[in-house]
């Protein structure tokens, strides 16, 4: 009974190692996944955490190139849509909605920062549990862009291979990218004038 219950354990171990997964590899297979953004779309929550002020969050839907985000701030919440060419701004207490040229390509450049999130970094296993690798990225010698932050935290879904989380901290400024879901549908993104037709409407084009 002995020999078998240490050949169950050794037969364990033997699988652990083989389903071991190096940071490199989990990397590779978080990138696969996060592509999928630009074509299915994504959601997520983008925290700022400001000393003293606070925290700040913002839920965002991305499509290509239309977006929607919804931003709270001290009790006041706005929405925005953009299309790439017309942005839409909605003052939820003011019940106003303002309409702009689009100026910024937020969508494309949200789904591009996700996009080889740890090249230019050297990554490190600091723990793994059942549910997530957690990972610290320290920039590289190599890495000569200032922009860079000097050091990010990475957690990774084991069940979906999406990240978790992901912060930066700059200047005493946290920043958090949190809770992705992969998969936006066209209405989440898109802006609807029926159901602002009794906003007053600013229209700056």
């Amino acid at each position: 009974m002995k020999k078998v219950f240490i050949s169950i354990i050794a037969a364990l171990l033997t699988a652990t190692a083989i389903f071991a997964q190096t940071p490199e590899e989990v990397i590779a297979r978080m990138d696969q996944e996060t592509a999928r953004f630009e074509t299915e779309g994504f959601s997520m929550v983008m925290d700022m955490k400001i000393p003293i002020l606070g925290s700040f969050p913002t839920q965002m839907y991305t499509l290509g190139k239309k977006y929607k985000a919804i931003i709270e701030v001290k009790g006041k919440k706005a929405i925005t849509w953009s299309d790439g060419v017309t942005d839409w701004d909605y003052d939820v207490s003011k019940n106003e909605l303002t309409i702009t040229n689009a100026t910024s390509s937020d969508a494309e450049d949200s789904v591009e920062s996700l996009n080889g999130i740890t090249e230019g970094y050297d990554v490190k296993l600091k723990k793994e549990t059942a549910e997530a690798w957690y990972f610290l990225c320290t920039k590289s010698k190599t890495n000569t862009n200032k922009d860079d932050p000097k050091k990010m935290d990475l957690v990774v879904s084991k069940a979906t291979y999406l990240p978790i989380s992901h912060s930066v901290t700059m200047k005493g400024v946290t920043v958090t990218l949190r809770d992705f879901t992969l998969g936006v549908t066209e209405e989440e993104v898109t802006f609807d004038p029926s159901q602002y037709a009794d906003a007053k409407i600013i229209d700056k084009r």
